[in-house]
């Protein structure tokens, strides 16, 4: 549009100075070679422009004509190069669908049309295409000249990562990762693999290096860092706490700073605090973690936090602890067992009951059976609370990746996932339950699986009846178990006839034995 009124302006302008010109009459005289030219001052203008025009053109043509093998030349490169660049396209599209031979068509098509120095996808290409044909040894060889290319480095140390995971081999693809991080910090999925790798090692510093470069590129959002600086600072404090105790206990404030409901973060920031006999701090810090998430370390460690404190001390700072969270199973177990401690017995059921009821679960009544073996000692009713943490859920435990571990750990040991593992409670176990009245026939939606068959069960009565026997059944072969036929001349009696025929290698039980056995077998309730 602009370049329009650029041409428009230009030629009002000479329309403004032909009239100019027309306007004001005058000659224009010319003597040449003894001659004189007289003419008009519009006609000498109009002779000057032509002359110009006429030049500019002659200068074009003859330009033109000049450059036409290289214009001709360029077309045809151009032309080659769209036929190249359309035949990669294609062929990165087959490949992203899975179509090997489309693509290995389409790369060969590309490497003839496109030099691979000035485009580095048909490297790629060839590499895909080689994966996708199976041909791995290639695809890796591939890889590996990408890594002379720095252009292509990134990619090529990319395509070795996820082929060494393809293999297993976990060092050989943390190596990659690990170059690629000190490439390019912002890159995702090295700095996850070699963020795991640290943490394996136990380089809590080099791994709290990479969180922080992370989160300088915004690659990771500010909230997901500080949680993942406080399971690294609190692992940090962990390992430091026993050697250097002034580095743990910076490190655990600062992680408890970063992450106040994080339970082992807590729970190390108040080890340290207990230490330096700062009691109240470490009780507000594991009372702030409480309010978010009641665990049993808190618990444990809040009760006994005050050294030289009596039994009944302990009570009253579980209930207070309970006072924090009310209604919770947790809180209720807490004070059961600074109850047991303590030799109330009352409460310490009631406690363990109302846990019970909000979450029935094998910890509660294994609790239960020890109140009931220490007040009454009733073996009978223990052998009962404990038949139902037989049947009752697990207790819930740190749980990552299908691990269940007592302890919290930072990172998975099965993927490396760093904060992998969570508060909760693992899957069903299978096995026998023992059946007992009261207790819901399901918990949990498990397939079915066949009972074992209980001793007895291969013993077949046979009952000799005069019936007719159906024309469907009287084409079946005999079962295995037929009684034989009697030998020298026997006949069977009534007696033999009621007793029941046993297979050829079980010779069963003696029926006055069995009967003997049941009336002193132990009956559980």
């Amino acid at each position: 549009m602009i370049r329009i009124l650029f041409y428009l302006a230009i030629v009002f302008a000479l329309g403004l100075g032909f009239a100019w010109l027309a306007d004001r009459p005058g000659d224009m005289v010319v003597t040449f070679s003894g001659y004189q030219y007289k003419v008009s001052l519009m006609v000498a203008a109009v002779a000057i422009t032509a002359i110009v025009a006429a030049t500019m053109l002659t200068w074009w043509l003859t330009k033109a004509v000049w450059n036409s093998p290289f214009t001709i030349a360029r077309h045809f490169r151009a032309r080659r190069r769209d036929r190249g660049y359309q035949a990669l396209s294609t062929g990165m599209i087959a490949a992203g669908a899975g179509d090997a031979a489309l693509a290995r068509k389409k790369n060969k098509e590309a490497a003839k049309l496109i030099n691979s120095d000035q485009e580095p996808l048909i490297l790629l290409l060839d590499a895909q295409a080689s994966l996708l044909e199976g041909d791995h040894d290639t695809a890796r060889q591939k890889f590996e000249a990408m890594l002379d290319d720095p252009e292509m480095r990134l990619l090529g140390l990319r395509g070795l990562y996820l082929e060494a995971e393809r293999l297993g081999d976990r060092a050989a693809a943390r190596h990659y990762a690990g170059r690629a991080a000190g490439l390019a910090p912002q890159l995702g999925w090295a700095a996850d693999s070699t963020l795991e790798e640290k943490t394996e090692r136990g380089d809590w510093d080099g791994a709290l290096a990479l969180i922080d470069a992370q989160k300088s590129t915004r690659q990771i959002e500010r909230d997901v860092a500080n949680n993942k600086r406080a399971v690294l600072l609190t692992a940090k404090a962990m390992s430091l706490f026993e050697g250097d105790f002034n580095a743990a206990r910076v490190a655990a404030l600062e992680a408890n700073r970063l992450r106040p409901g994080f339970g082992p973060a807590a729970a190390i920031a108040a080890r340290v605090l207990f230490r330096q006999n700062d009691v109240r701090k470490g009780s507000k810090v594991l009372e702030t973690a409480w309010k978010t998430e009641p665990l049993p370390d808190i618990a444990e460690l809040y009760v006994h936090g005050r050294p030289g404190d009596a039994v009944l001390d302990r009570l009253v700072r579980a209930k207070k602890l309970q006072s924090l969270k009310q209604n919770h199973p947790e809180s209720s177990l807490a004070v059961a067992r600074a109850a047991l401690e303590a030799q109330d017995y009352m409460l310490a059921r009631s406690e363990a009951e109302a846990a019970a009821r909000m979450q029935p679960r094998e910890g509660a009544y294994l609790l239960l059976a020890d109140i009931e073996e220490a007040q009454s000692g009733d073996q009978g009713r223990v052998r009962q609370w404990l038949s139902r943490a037989v049947r009752a859920p697990r207790d819930p435990a740190w749980v990552a990746d299908g691990v269940v571990s007592e302890r919290w750990a930072p990172f998975s040991p099965v993927t490396g996932r760093l904060d992998a593992f969570e508060w909760k409670a693992p899957e069903e176990r299978l096995g026998h339950l023992i059946e007992q009245d009261g207790e819901p026939a399901e918990r949990v939606s498990i397939p079915s699986i066949p009972a074992a068959q209980p001793a007895g069960d291969d013993i077949v009565d046979v009952i000799v009846e005069d019936e007719v026997v159906p024309e469907t059944m009287a084409a079946q072969p005999a079962p295995a178990y037929a009684l034989p036929p009697a030998t020298d001349g026997a006949t069977l009696t009534d007696d033999d006839k009621a007793e029941p025929i046993r297979l050829p290698d079980d010779p069963g039980v003696d029926p006055e034995v069995e009967r003997a056995n049941a009336q002193k077998r132990f009956r559980l309730f």
